[in-house]
Parts: C-alpha cells; structure tokens; sequence
C-alpha cells in the first residue's frame, strides 16, 4: 500500500527538493501544506503550482493570518518575551501553528507520517516535532536533512537542478530567509561571519536608516489589557494592525537586529531580522507597562518573560507551562488599556507620550507640594527602617574596629532572655 506524507511545504529551496525525494525513497504520495502567515503574496504566488509540477499529489494553503496575530503574537508580546536579549521570535511563534494545522491535515487526509524541511542542525526541527509528539504522537515524523546525503545548501541546489525544480536560491545570492508578518530572517552567505557587516542589497523590508525621511513621525497605539487595538485612533484588525505598524517602522528603517544567537542544539549562529512593526509594540506595550503596573509587579513580570521567551524559542508551545504563564500575564494586563506615542526618526524609536486611566503616575503625588495622600515628613521613618540593616551592620563594625584598637576583645551581644522572662512571668 502506498504510504501518504504531509509536509510542511515552502516553495522554497529545502522543501521543494523534498517533494522528489519523498516520492523516491518513501514510494509515497506527498500532501504539502502551506501556510499564509502573512509573508506576502509574492512569496506564496504559484506554490501550490511549484507543489504539483514536483510531484505532490495536493498542496493545501491554509490562511493563517488572524490566528497567527491573535493567538501568537500577541500572547507573546503581553507576556514581553524577548530572546537572548534582542530576538522578538518571529520564526519561533510560528512553527507551532503551522505544525498544528499541518497535523490537522494529515489527521483529515488519513496520513501515515508527517515529513519537515528542517536542517539537523537547526531550531526549527525541534519546534516542529514538538508540536508533532504533542498533537500526533502517533505518527512518524520523516525529516530528510537528517537522512540523505544533501551536506549543504549548493548541494540542495545541484539536486534541484538535477530534477528540473525552479528555485529562487542561487551560489551567489545564498541568504536563507524567513517571512512571516511579524518579520523577515537572513542567515547564510557572508553573514557566517559575525566580523562580517550585511550587505546593503540583503535587506528587503526596511529603507536603509540613513535613507529614511529626514522628518520625523508620531504614531500612537492604542492598547486594551495588554492587547493592540489602534494605530493613530483607528481601530484595525490584528492582522491589519501589525501591517500598518510594520509599513510606518520600515520607512523610518526601525527594526533591523543583528544577533548572534544561542540555538538549541548548542550552537551560536548569526541571523539578521527586520521586524519594524514588532520593535514599535514592544516599546510602546513596555512604556505603557512602565505607567500603569507597581514596581513588584513589574518586577515579577520581568522574571516570567524571558522564561516566556525560552519556551517559545523552543518549541514548547502547547505545554501546561505556557498556560499557567499566560494566566499569570493576563493577570498583569487587566488594566494595561491606554495609548503611547512614538517618534520614528531614521532607525530610532522615542516615546513622547503615554497616557492610561489606570497610570499609577499621579501629578497630585509627585508634586514638591503637601497632599493629603503622602505628608513628606512620614518618609524620616521609612529611611530609618529601611537602612535598619546597614545601620545595625556598621554599628556592629565600628564596635568591632574600635575593640581591636584597644588591643581587647569585642564584647560578645548578650544571650537572649528566655521566652517567659521577656514575657515578665
């Protein structure tokens, strides 16, 4: 019986010589599943085509778009994840979704395995497979970068030659992206070398900063409970939002992030993201946070992100885990509702304003004046309490210094009494 395969299909360089090589060494019938995750249309424009002509028996495109703001972005984004420091995880959110409904598929088309382009040396490979052993333990998953005898990116594109698959990917021109709405990923090519500064031609969402516009622009988001709602007083649709954010970012050149990265598998590599729309959120939602959440809360929100972060990064989407963290930032972001203006002025981002019903900023207590809420006289008590340990500390070090001085040893403090004595029994 001939064995049916869902893979997760591109169109581009990797995925597209798996098609035949499934076929070949699998004797299966191959069902691609293609995600629009906001890429654009050029990048899914005759892929369900470029599926067939390599032999795939069906390619599925399933619009992803409002799932993939709504129910990715946007948890992580509330929840402030950022990874190693500067990566907003735009590749990372998206794998769990696209292998949620790539098992989908295959579950509906009665598949006997689950196939992934993905590099053995990569990320990716394991956010799939996690998704995978969570939503269909059952099936076998068939990742062919770790199987054939393809070592390199020129090989993959000797082989496509070989079998006659148009490619986009050239020896000369050999970065390897990642497009989504959120953001456009380099890797490869002279970006190997993290000494190596990328070429101006590499990039295609953002104009260069030096390029931009040499006045600057105001834009203001609204958010309600931690969620984006208006840009400039207009309220859009998650997926329409991002795209507005992402056209205003990228004329100004925001968002470029040149990082050296740690990779699961131990790894660093270098990549390159623009994400224009994604920089202009994280600031403002961490600006409206600044205004409206207690210094303790903010606090143990900024231990709960980075572990965020490390959970996306990795794959480990569809985890009790991430409930319980995204219970916690719900929590947190019941009253971050209010709006915060940005300036964009060639790559740089300023926040100018920010407003909020529920700031925590109130000019009545900031004022040099009395008010009836804080009398400045009350804070001589507090400083004596809260420098209690330095004051008894230094006590203790000055009676010592002043003992070995006189040549005599330090009076030890004195036992305490026993619990009725001090009680006067």
């Amino acid at each position: 019986m001939t064995r049916t395969i869902v893979l997760a299909y591109s169109g581009g360089l990797d995925t597209s010589i798996i098609v035949p090589w499934l076929r070949e060494h699998y004797d299966a019938r191959v069902i691609c599943v293609a995600a629009d995750i906001g890429q654009g249309a050029d990048e899914l424009r005759g892929v369900r085509e470029k599926a067939l002509a390599s032999g795939a028996e069906e390619c599925y495109i399933e619009d992803l778009r409002e799932e993939f703001v709504r129910d990715f972005i946007f948890p992580t984004l509330r929840a402030g994840a950022v990874y190693n420091r500067k990566y907003l995880l735009g590749t990372a959110m998206a794998r769990p979704l696209i292998a949620k409904r790539q098992v989908e598929v295959a579950h509906r088309v009665g598949a006997d395995a689950l196939a992934h382009g993905c590099t053995g040396k990569g990320n990716d490979q394991v956010r799939f497979e996690m998704t995978f052993a969570t939503l269909a333990p059952e099936l076998p998953v068939i990742a062919p970068w770790r199987e054939w005898d393809i070592r390199s990116r020129e090989d993959a594109i000797d082989y496509a030659t070989a079998k006659g698959i148009p490619i986009a990917a050239t020896k000369e021109k050999i970065y390897s992206r990642d497009a989504n709405l959120w953001h456009l990923s380099h890797e490869g090519g002279n970006l190997e070398d993290p000494n190596s500064a990328p070429k101006p031609d590499m990039f295609v969402l953002t104009t260069d900063p030096m390029q931009a516009p040499d006045q600057p622009e105001d834009v203001v988001i609204g958010f309600e409970r931690g969620t984006p709602v208006s840009v400039n007083g207009e309220r859009l649709s998650p997926f329409a939002l991002v795209s507005a954010l992402n056209a205003i970012g990228a004329r100004h050149g925001v968002g470029r992030i040149d990082l050296v990265e740690d990779r699961m598998v131990g790894m660093k590599s270098r990549g390159v993201y623009e994400t224009p729309g994604g920089t202009l959120l994280y600031a403002a939602h961490s600006e409206l946070e600044q205004l409206v959440l207690d210094r303790k809360t903010l606090a143990a929100k900024d231990l709960i992100a980075p572990r965020y972060a490390d959970l996306v990064y990795e794959g480990r989407w569809w985890t009790t885990e991430r409930e319980a963290y995204d219970a916690f930032v719900d929590v947190t972001q019941e009253r971050i509702t209010g709006t915060v203006t940005l300036r964009l002025y060639k790559g740089a981002v300023q926040v100018v304003g920010r407003q909020s019903e529920h700031a925590l900023y109130d000019e009545r207590f900031v004022t040099f004046g009395e008010d009836d809420v804080y009398q400045q006289s009350d804070a001589a008590g507090f400083i004596r309490l809260f420098a209690l340990p330095a004051r008894v500390r230094a006590i203790k070090d000055q009676e010592l210094a002043a003992a070995q001085a006189a040549g005599t040893p330090a009076e030890p403090a004195p036992a305490p009494k026993p619990a009725g004595e001090l009680a006067g029994v």
